[in-house]
């Protein structure tokens, strides 16, 4: 990747995990009542083979890890475990009592905060509650993200027996002086025996998420991480760029300055050396961050086109519905999102009286649908098209004009009704991803809101 095209186009822009992206959200027009109707839509579209997607948040955390823009919840206090769980049991029995018949679960990731924060008692009481009153899709996908520290040979095997096959750890960085930035310590030692143990134990796939620009980290932390990484030999890896976003309440980056933090030319090494040191490894570049194995499912998935992307990352499952249980946690009709209330708390007392835990969302309109298809299109597969007339949209034309700098730079193809990405504007997918973003365009932000696209 060349320095003068990073210095071009790093600017401030979204991962796209939804479009329309939060901030750009139509909070005025949503209501809880036009949620139920998208979801009873999403759910009646799709035949019952097709199943529904859960995602289950667990905010809490020993520990504040400074990198982490998620929302959580830090506490040393496990007594909050059960009560927390009686309120996503409540949720979910809010939305079984919605549908008009018992869902078959076909993909169920649970996400955090630090899910093994949570005993494997208190999961198996979790999980058994939510699968009593389900089906379970005999080609499931069930994951976990693992915290090295805490991931007990107990927790592997307690979620196994569920039907748990993929799990992922957070690695960031193995250097001591870069895991003190970020308030992440954890031994390459430990790191190899939650992988090896899982492994031995019949997981499919086990995950390795590593980040760079972090505060103080170098490009030989970096390769050192990955000549380490490469000794486990990881199904997936997501290889993920530091977002620094220090304005974000609650995130901790504040605890270090920008000056500590790689930019430019600095960055653009990290990334280049990473990327070329997984690929000799025999990683597959896919989607935007990630890497992956020939055998995983999740090449096999780009292989057939068959990848998604939604509010869990990346998956090889794609279903039409999707619910997130759990504070903060989005749930995507696809016609619609909405998202829980953010505060703990509050989370708990109004399932403790039955309420939905909804407070804001977005329903889609055909152009906004539209759009979601190409953006979806062009994350997962690195190319989009309009050939068909119900992918054509009226500003199609100016969205086309906005790549005349991209496609002088090499990074896109454009023909008569389709756009791919080259290999040389693979680093770039966000901003060409932002072209098609009619919201952002119509309307710039005036405040800060995402961090920096490469």
């Amino acid at each position: 990747m060349c320095y003068t095209l990073v210095n071009k186009y790093n600017v401030p822009g979204p991962r796209y995990t939804s479009y329309p992206t939060v901030p750009y959200w139509n909070a005025d027009d949503f209501s809880l009542k036009d949620w139920k109707s998208s979801v009873l839509k999403a759910f009646s579209d799709s035949d019952l083979e097709a199943g529904i997607s859960l995602y289950i948040h667990l905010p809490f955390c020993e520990s504040l890890c400074t990198f982490c823009g998620c929302h959580k919840r830090i506490t040393k206090k496990h007594d909050v475990e059960r009560p927390y769980i009686h309120a996503i049991l409540r949720e979910w029995d809010l939305y079984l009592k919605l549908l008009p018949q018992k869902p078959l679960i076909k993909a169920l990731h649970i996400g955090g905060g630090t899910p093994t924060f949570f005993s494997p008692k208190n999961l198996h009481y979790l999980i058994t509650g939510i699968l009593k009153r389900a089906m379970v899709a005999d080609e499931h996908e069930f994951s976990f993200e693992g915290h090295p520290n805490n991931t007990t040979k107990e927790h592997l095997q307690t979620l196994f027996d569920l039907g748990f096959r993929r799990v992922s750890f957070g690695v960031q960085d193995y250097n001591e002086t870069v895991q003190h930035a970020i308030h992440r310590i954890q031994t390459f030692e430990q790191v190899a025996y939650v992988t090896k143990t899982a492994r031995e134990m019949g997981y499919t796939s086990v995950g390795h998420d590593l980040i760079f620009g972090l505060p103080r980290q170098t490009l030989e932390h970096v390769q050192e991480t990955i000549e380490k990484t490469k000794q486990l030999k990881p199904d997936r890896i997501a290889f993920y760029s530091y977002a620094h976003v220090p304005w974000r309440k609650g995130n901790g980056q504040r605890g270090f300055g920008d000056a500590d933090v790689p930019k430019g030319q600095e960055k653009l090494e990290q990334y280049t050396a990473g990327k070329k040191a997984l690929i000799a490894a025999g990683y597959h570049d896919i989607g935007m961050d990630h890497f992956a194995l020939l055998q995983d499912t999740l090449y096999k998935a780009f292989e057939t086109n068959q990848l998604h992307r939604n509010f869990m990352g990346y998956t090889e499952v794609r279903t039409k519905l999707m619910i997130g249980l759990g504070a903060s946690a989005i749930s995507d009709s696809w016609y619609a999102f909405a998202q829980n209330v953010k505060g703990v708390e509050e989370y708990m007392h109004l399932l403790n009286n039955n309420i939905f835990p909804v407070y804001r969302g977005h329903i889609l309109n055909e152009e906004d649908l539209v759009i979601r298809k190409h953006i979806l299109n062009l994350m997962c597969t690195f190319k989009t098209s309009w050939s068909d007339e119900e992918d054509w949209f009226e500003a199609l034309p100016n969205v086309l004009s906005r790549f005349e700098e991209m496609e002088h730079d090499d990074l896109v193809k454009i023909d008569s009704n389709a756009l791919e990405v080259t290999d040389k504007g693979k680093p770039f997918i966000r901003n060409i991803c932002m072209a098609f973003d009619l919201l952002l365009n119509r309307k710039q932000p005036e405040t800060k809101l995402f961090s920096m696209t490469v």
